[in-house]
């Protein structure tokens, strides 16, 4: 069993179980960091407290023949109870021990022997927890000035860390709980945020599945924009697709209509008395029309309904292509030809559609102009505009739509079968496209201006 095969393949399962494995663990760095900030406050209020108390010591202090003298009984009642938790002793610079509260009084002396071990400066305190004894030490440094120098002493006040302990037990058991409630509600509140926020995807589903049955001819409504992508593009496939097929029915029917015409030659020339040859003639030139009707009608079927989902096409390396083998077979023309197309010219189609739609447009150009032949390219509010020139004797405006449809010819003394154009056309309208003819403003002859789809 592969790590990809334990992957749930339903985005809602997936995000779920992302959720109850990752809750947990952002949930437990929660609860430490509040229990380390809840730790630390409680930690400084009884530094605070410490404090408060070294000051009232020293309030009652007095120095009496030299050392320092504190009263057995102070304000704070708890240094007067043994083993209260509470414990104060003042040790001299040296490390003697000079006084001690009487609840201090079962307190070992290894214990006060640690508290003499200080390096602290007068102006410095130091506040610690002490490992394994249960209390909190805070030590005050005082110098006291006498006739003839001064006096270092060390105060040191203790307090039992059970009140602590006692506070962040309680602190953590409803921390944790309520974090617990937390996480069960953010898995709740999840699910049906994903449920909401996947609702678009079951309804994309539906829509699908309503097309698939013939119910629907489109996705309608409105999606979120992550998803409204998805659908458009949907939407021009499934428009495309039905282009398709409406192209392949009109091109079957295009085909049995065309045919009918040649076939019937054929029909009336077996029932007339006609001698073989003239027969063979007239056989060969029908069955030679059928082919083209066949190629026409072929190609025509197979174009390409549509470029939204095409990737890019450059232009320009086309154009290149189709001009090198042109000037090949019109090379005794001595064409010369300009060419104007950038970089960023790209075609948002089939290579395939705009290598037949160029050729045939080209091919005019090289079969009917003189001696030039200039090629233009550029873009203009998201449409890819070609213009194809040449110096020829041009296409009279009433002639201009007459020339696009199929098997129309002005000169019949250039080799061909007249349908060049017509497929040009039958490509462009595939695209949304146009083909406009007009005078070429460079040039003497006829200008063609293609508009075709470019990159969004």
């Amino acid at each position: 069993m592969t790590f990809s095969s334990l992957i749930p393949r339903s985005l809602k399962a997936r995000l779920f179980w992302a959720s109850v494995v990752l809750l947990p663990v952002v949930t437990l760095f929660a609860g430490a960091a509040l229990q380390r900030a809840f730790h630390n406050s409680l930690k400084a209020s009884e530094a605070s407290q410490a404090r408060l108390h070294v000051y009232l010591l020293l309030g009652e202090a007095e120095l009496r023949d030299g050392q320092l003298w504190l009263p057995n009984s102070v304000q704070e009642p708890r240094f007067s109870q043994v083993q209260s938790g509470l414990y104060a002793s003042v040790h001299a610079r040296g490390g003697e021990l000079l006084w001690r509260s009487p609840s201090a009084e079962l307190l070992s002396e290894e214990l006060l022997g640690r508290l003499a071990v200080s390096n602290l400066e007068p102006g410095q305190t130091l506040f610690t927890h002490l490992a394994g004894t249960g209390l909190f030490v805070f030590q005050y440094p005082v110098v006291w000035e006498v006739e003839g120098g001064e006096r270092h002493f060390l105060v040191s006040v203790l307090h039992t860390d059970a009140s602590v302990e006692r506070e962040m037990q309680a602190f953590a058991t409803q921390l944790w709980g309520w974090l617990g409630g937390v996480y069960l509600l953010a898995l709740v509140v999840q699910y049906l945020i994903m449920r909401w926020g996947l609702k678009p995807l079951d309804r994309l589903a539906e829509d699908l599945e309503s097309i698939e049955q013939g119910q629907s001819e489109k996705l309608k409504g409105a999606y979120p924009l992550e998803v409204q992508a998805v659908t458009d593009n949907l939407n021009r496939l499934i428009e495309s697709e039905r282009r398709q097929r409406e192209r392949y029915r009109n091109t079957l029917g295009d085909l049995a209509h065309s045919l009918k015409t040649p076939l019937a030659v054929i029909r009336g020339a077996a029932d007339e008395a006609i001698d073989s040859d003239r027969y063979r003639q007239l056989v060969s030139e029908q069955t030679a029309r059928m082919t083209q009707i066949v190629q026409y009608q072929l190609s025509r079927a197979v174009k390409s309904p549509g470029g939204a989902l095409a990737a890019p096409v450059p232009v320009g390396p086309v154009v290149s292509r189709i001009l090198s083998a042109l000037s090949k077979v019109y090379a005794e023309k001595s064409v010369a030809v300009q060419c104007e197309l950038g970089e960023e010219l790209n075609f948002a189609g089939d290579e395939h559609d705009l290598m037949e739609l160029l050729g045939n447009i080209l091919e005019n150009a090289f079969k009917y102009g003189r001696h030039q032949i200039a090629i233009r390219g550029w873009i203009a509010d998201g449409v890819l505009w070609l213009e194809v020139a040449d110096d020829g004797p041009g296409v009279s405006p009433d002639r201009r739509q007459t020339i696009l449809e199929r098997g129309a010819r002005l000169d019949s003394s250039a080799p061909g079968q007249g349908i060049g154009l017509s497929v040009a056309v039958d490509i462009l309208s595939s695209y949304d496209g146009a083909l406009e003819i007009r005078d070429s403003d460079s040039l003497p002859g006829a200008a063609f201006l293609i508009q075709l789809p470019t990159l969004a």
